[in-house]
């Protein structure tokens, strides 16, 4: 009994640290702030053209918006942005359904990244349309669920060991197709040349290779 208690607990665990962790992480540990309602405005724009929907949204703040002046003058459009470099453009969508968060750089609201932000948006409208964040919990918990049977000894080792490299080829095999399927989604709403795009020039942005 305990040890069916055990493996069904670092199932579960295992499951809401894939889904929820990254949530909870970026909420305590990144610099985020509410949007304006300027800003607001021009996310639901893009939101819109890319089809995402989300139940709330928070901008990571750059290297010098922490302060009472920056978070004022966010209440002007992108147009009214000091000059400089805009930092690179991030997007990030956490969270369980119903609970999705969308985070996003300041820089994806520059009217000059408006491609690359519709781009990356779709793609993450792909992710959560099909489940691929879900998939990937599921995953990782029948994992360690098999692992942690294994250790309490509730399954023979070579059976243990047999399903581990089962479940990792069908994972594998189903993640592929399931990102696959999601890339689909994302060419299908707004053009496959326009999401590759927004990769390579968000890449650029990071200074890293697509």
């Amino acid at each position: 009994m305990l040890t069916a208690a055990f493996v069904s607990a670092t199932a579960v665990a295992a499951f809401l640290a894939v889904e929820v962790g990254p949530l909870v992480a970026a909420d305590r540990f990144r610099g985020l702030r509410d949007p304006t309602d300027a800003e607001r405005g021009r996310l639901a724009y893009l939101r819109g053209e890319a089809g995402l929907d989300v139940d709330r949204v928070a901008i990571e703040r750059g290297s010098d918006a922490g302060t009472e002046a920056d978070a004022a003058a966010g209440e002007s459009d992108a147009e009214g942005r000091s000059g400089g470099d805009p930092g690179p453009v991030d997007v990030a969508v956490r969270g369980p359904p119903r609970r999705r968060v969308l985070f996003v750089t300041e820089s994806l609201l520059d009217e000059a990244n408006e491609d690359v932000a519709i781009g990356l948006l779709a793609a993450e409208a792909g992710r959560v349309e099909t489940w691929y964040t879900e998939f990937r919990a599921a995953a990782v918990a029948s994992v360690l669920a098999v692992l942690a049977a294994i250790v309490t000894a509730a399954v023979p080792f070579d059976a243990g060991f047999a399903s581990l490299v089962a479940i990792g080829l069908t994972a594998f095999w189903v993640g592929r197709r399931v990102q696959y399927a999601a890339d689909a989604r994302a060419a299908d709403a707004v053009g496959g040349d326009r999401v590759a795009d927004a990769f390579e020039r968000a890449a650029a942005m990071r200074g890293v290779e697509p």
